[in-house]
């Protein structure tokens, strides 16, 4: 797996060798950031990465010019990986990794993120309520993003504070772009 575009481009990112962190694919992260590309400012973005992994689609939101990502992971394996896939780009002084849980960092956070990315375990019991929390909890800037990585044919639970503006399928695979209902134009 490697940075696909920006100051970082090219450097390999290692990631758990076992199936318990399902990394973005290239193919995914080219399709996230080609929605993005005219859509962020990236120089004065601030990123949150939860559910983050091996960092990889945070690291490229930085390598892309992002001012700084929070990157959000609660397993220590993957914890680690992260850490080491940071330091190894040299990209420490514009991340913060945070070893907890998604939800309670989303409950705890008072920042407002231009973009969020939730790439959550598919089998997540809370991933139907994901953008509900998110956006109750108003973390998303008023023109920001949440991006979402899920499984094809899911229907998240509606709650009038958001709305799907982009969506991508890729086999069993689908990513959501959400933004305030009221910045839908």
């Amino acid at each position: 797996m490697r940075v696909i575009a920006g100051k970082y481009k090219g450097r390999k990112l290692e990631t758990v060798p076992d199936n318990s962190v399902r990394p973005a694919t290239d193919k995914v992260k080219g399709a996230i950031f080609n929605v993005l590309q005219s859509r962020v400012n990236w120089t004065s973005a601030k990123v949150l990465d939860l559910y983050a992994g091996s960092g990889s689609v945070g690291i490229e939101a930085l390598s892309r010019g992002a001012k700084n990502c929070i990157f959000v992971e609660k397993s220590r394996n993957a914890h680690a990986f992260l850490k080491s896939n940071i330091e190894s780009i040299g990209a420490g002084t514009e991340s913060n990794v945070v070893y907890g849980d998604a939800e309670a960092f989303v409950e705890s956070t008072r920042t407002k993120f231009t973009v969020v990315f939730a790439d959550p375990p598919y089998a997540l019991e809370a991933l139907k309520n994901i953008p509900n929390k998110i956006f109750e909890k108003d973390i998303v800037a008023e023109d920001g993003y949440l991006i979402i990585e899920h499984p094809a044919r899911y229907d998240f639970a509606r709650n009038g504070l958001w709305e799907v503006v982009v969506q991508k399928v890729y086999g069993n695979t689908c990513v959501s772009f959400f933004q305030h209902t009221k910045s839908v134009q």
